[in-house]
């Protein structure tokens, strides 16, 4: 495994992550306890120490399958994230609410789901730039860090990406940006990672794969199950995908090599990336994950080495 500092945070971080959308049962498969544990222990097995969740994956369900599992690992071992924001109703439903109270419930009923006293990286879930605006909102995100209850805040960037949240992140006291970057969509390019790398912010890269379509799998003409999320998005919007990923497999993916482990080093070459964060299904996808780092080198600005006791994160 390959390490990163996490911007100026100070924690390093395995370069690949788990992403646990996919225990809340929006990808067409519902996890057991012990399935989502073998995930995350084979993670472990290959020296990952990072898992992002969210408090909407679910109702706080991703939460609680990963809590099942710390409980009977180390937890010192993992840098856990998780966000606030959206309150679950059901798969396609969701409310938002940004309040300084409802981010206090939130952030409680996180602990309570993960079953630990805190999270290493709390994070401002896909709001609008309205619901950002909120100094009472991040003053009580700065007690909560200060009770010890968080060890440090991020935002995570709905599609807009806002360069508004981006600018004002050391503002609010804000040291990591989550955003979606892939092949297919490199808007983060232009301004974010730019001013990302400016105020030394680490940088998680969500959706890497481009929701799978970057696997190699799919071809022109794919359907999705009525229960997988992609069958609820623009469909002539993902077909169109299709043939860009297809096309990129053609003409920029060399023979013989695994386009899924292609597009996650891909995303990591760039200097403002700390972090991939891909949904695993299985044990097997981490392992593939996983096989990426060959294809990534090591001169990389915030390359780090792991700690030679733990392979874990330092949590200073």
């Amino acid at each position: 495994m390959k390490y990163r500092t996490l911007g100026k945070t100070g924690m390093d971080v395995s370069v690949i992550g788990i992403g646990t959308w996919q225990f809340g049962g929006e990808w067409g498969v519902d996890y057991t306890a012990a399935e989502a544990a073998a995930i995350l222990a084979k993670g472990k097995e290959l020296g990952i120490n990072l898992i992002d969740t969210a408090e909407c994956y679910g109702d706080h369900l991703s939460e609680q399958l990963i809590g099942q599992y710390l409980k009977q690992d180390r937890r010192e071992d993992w840098i856990v994230a998780t966000k606030f924001g959206h309150f679950f109703h059901d798969l396609y439903d969701r409310t938002d609410d940004f309040s300084a109270e409802a981010m206090i419930k939130q952030l409680d009923d996180s602990l309570k789901a993960l079953q630990t006293d805190y999270v290493d990286l709390y994070q401002f879930h896909s709001g609008s730039d309205d619901a950002f605006d909120n100094e009472a909102l991040w003053t009580a995100l700065s007690k909560q860090k200060e009770a010890g209850k968080i060890k440090h805040i991020g935002i995570s960037l709905n599609k807009q990406n806002s360069m508004h949240q981006v600018n004002a992140a050391e503002q609010v006291g804000a040291e990591v940006i989550q955003i979606v970057y892939n092949r297919l969509d490199r808007g983060p390019e232009d301004e974010v990672f730019p001013t990302c790398m400016a105020q030394n912010l680490g940088v998680l890269a969500r959706v890497p794969l481009a929701s799978g379509l970057l696997s190699g799998k799919y071809k022109p003409g794919t359907t999705f199950a009525a229960n997988d999320v992609r069958s609820h998005r623009d469909q002539a919007l993902v077909q169109s995908q299709i043939e860009q990923a297809q096309s990129i497999q053609q003409s920029e993916v060399p023979e013989g090599i695994n386009m899924a482990q292609w597009a996650l080093a891909w995303c990591l070459k760039h200097d403002a990336v700390t972090t991939v964060i891909p949904g695993c299904k299985t044990p097997e996808q981490v392992a593939a994950n996983v096989e990426a780092l060959q294809y990534i080198g090591d001169e990389h600005p915030q390359q780090t080495k792991p700690n030679s006791d733990t392979d874990s994160a330092s949590h200073s």
